[in-house]
C-alpha cells in the first residue's frame, strides 16, 4: 500500500508526542511492506543538524528518524494574525491553514492509497480532493478548543460556551470581542464535524470522542474510530535487554516543561516530603523550566535539559518509578505507554484518557491513578519504600505496533 503521512509538526529537531508518533508509525508501516512517505512543512526542511546532534545534515527524514522519505510541503510560518494584538480568535486564520495544508495533499497525494493526517486542523479534509481515501487522526483536544489542550489558569477547562473562550486569548475581552471569538469557535467547531462526518476519523481514547460529543452533540461520529497510539515495542525491549538494575530512589519525568504537564506542581507538593534516598530527574525543557529550576534543583531534584529519544527512554528504564504528574487531560500518553512496556511503575493522575490505558499494564498495579497531587506524591513515597524489580523484556505488549497496526490497516482498506 502507498502511504502518505501529513504532520505540520514535522520536522524539527525537537518533536513532541504527535510527532513521535507519526515517525513511528510511518517506520513501523515500512517494516511490514508498505510504501510510506511523510508529508510536512517546508519552512523547517533546511534547517537540518549539519555540525549538530547525530550529524543529520539537512536531511530531515534522518532528523527525526524516519527511515522513509520526507516531502516538504507547505509552509506553516505562524504570522499570529495579530490574534494576542486584537484580543480576539479570528475567524479566518484557521480555515486559512488548512486550506493550505489540503493543497498541499492534493498535490502530492495522486499516487497514495492513502492519505493519515496527524496535525491540529481537523477541517483540513474539508479541502481535500473528493474520493480521495483519507484519514485523520485526533490526538488532543483541538477538535473542539482553539488552544488544543482546553486547559486555563492551571486546571482543565470545563466551560462549553463559545462566547467564554475569549478568555483564553483575552483576559477582558468586552461584547465585540466575545462575539468575534464566538464566530470564530462556532465556525470552527462545525467545520471539524463536517470533516468527522465527510472522512474516517481515528480518536486516541473515548474520552477525546466524549469530549467532542459534550461541545458538538449533534455530530455525526459514524465514521470515527477509538485506536489508541502504539510504541516500537521492539526498540524499548532492546533498550530495556541491555538497561542497567533500576536505581533505588530515582524517579524520572520526561517531558515538555510547561503548565499543562505538572511538573511545578509535583515539584511543590513532593518538597520535604520524599525519603532521603530519593532523587527526581526532569528530563525536558520548556517555559516552565528556568523557574522550576531557580525554585527546585537541588540535591534531590535535577533538572537534565532536553534528551533524544534514546535517552528519555534509557532514563526511564533506570528509574525506581516513572511520575507522570499532568494537571491537563492528556488524550493517550506515550509517555505512560513508554513506561509501561519498560516494565516500570508508573504514577499518574487519573485525568483524560490516561485511566483507559491501565489495560496496557504488564501486571497489576504497574499503572497506579491518583485523584490530587498530594495523592500522587503518597502513592510514590510508598512506591520507594520498596526495592525496585526488574522486569525483562516481555514476548509482547498490548500496546505495540504489531498489535495496533492491523486495526489502522483495516481502516485504510475500508
Amino acid at each position: 500500500m502507498r502511504i502518505l503521512l501529513v504532520s505540520e509538526d514535522l520536522p524539527g529537531e525537537q518533536i513532541g508526542g504527535l510527532g513521535k508518533h507519526v515517525v513511528t508509525l510511518g517506520n513501523a508501516l515500512l517494516a511490514h511492506g508498505h510504501a510510506v512517505r511523510i508529508l510536512g512543512r517546508s519552512d523547517r526542511s533546511d534547517r537540518g543538524c549539519a555540525g549538530g546532534k547525530g550529524g543529520a545534515g539537512t536531511d530531515p527524514a534522518r532528523q527525526i528518524g524516519f527511515l522513509g522519505s520526507f516531502v516538504p510541503g507547505f509552509d506553516y510560518a505562524h504570522p499570529g494574525w495579530k490574534e494576542s494584538q486584537l484580543g480576539i480568535f479570528n475567524p479566518l486564520k484557521r480555515p486559512y491553514f488548512a486550506r493550505k495544508i489540503g493543497t498541499a495533499i492534493n498535490r502530492h497525494a495522486a499516487d497514495a492509497d492513502v492519505v493519515h493526517y496527524h496535525g491540529h486542523l481537523p477541517m483540513v479534509g474539508l479541502h481535500v480532493a473528493p474520493g480521495m481515501n483519507y484519514v485523520q487522526t485526533r490526538h488532543d483536544q483541538g477538535s473542539e478548543c482553539l488552544t488544543h489542550l482546553r486547559f486555563r489558569d492551571d486546571t482543565p477547562c470545563i466551560t462549553l460556551a463559545p462566547r467564554d473562550c475569549s478568555a483564553c486569548i483575552c483576559a477582558h475581552a468586552g461584547p465585540l470581542r466575545k462575539s468575534v471569538t464566538a464566530i470564530a469557535v462556532n465556525r470552527y467547531r462545525e467545520d471539524n464535524a463536517r470533516a468527522f462526518a465527510m472522512h474516517k476519523t481515528v480518536f486516541v481514547s473515548h474520552f477525546l470522542r466524549r469530549q467532542f460529543l459534550r461541545v458538538v452533540p449533534h455530530a455525526d461520529l459514524a465514521r470515527c474510530r477509538v485506536i489508541p497510539n502504539f510504541v516500537d515495542y521492539p526498540r524499548l525491549a532492546a533498550i530495556l535487554d541491555t538497561a542497567l538494575a533500576p536505581v533505588a530512589g530515582r524517579v524520572v519525568l520526561v517531558g515538555r516543561v510547561d503548565a499543562g504537564k505538572g511538573f511545578g506542581e509535583f515539584l511543590a507538593a513532593a518538597h520535604a516530603r520524599l525519603p532521603e534516598l530519593a532523587q527526581v530527574l526532569v528530563a525536558g525543557d520548556g517555559p516552565e523550566r528556568a523557574a522550576l529550576e531557580v525554585r527546585h534543583a537541588g540535591a534531590q531534584v535535577r533538572f537534565l535539559g532536553w534528551q533524544d529519544y534514546p535517552a528519555a527512554l534509557s532514563l526511564a528504564a533506570s528509574a525506581h518509578v516513572c511520575v507522570v504528574p499532568s494537571v491537563c487531560e492528556e488524550a493517550c500518553s506515550t509517555t505512560v505507554l513508554e513506561a509501561l512496556a519498560l516494565g516500570r511503575p508508573c504514577i499518574a493522575l487519573a485525568r483524560g484518557g490516561t485511566p483507559e490505558l491501565s489495560g496496557f499494564q504488564r501486571y497489576p498495579g504497574q499503572l497506579q491513578l491518583a485523584r490530587s497531587m498530594p495523592e500522587l506524591v503518597e502513592r510514590l513515597r510508598s512506591q520507594l519504600a520498596a526495592a525496585p524489580t526488574r522486569l525483562p523484556p516481555a514476548a509482547s505488549f498490548g500496546a505495540d505496533a504489531a498489535h495496533i497496526l492491523p486495526r489502522l490497516l483495516e481502516l485504510y482498506a475500508d
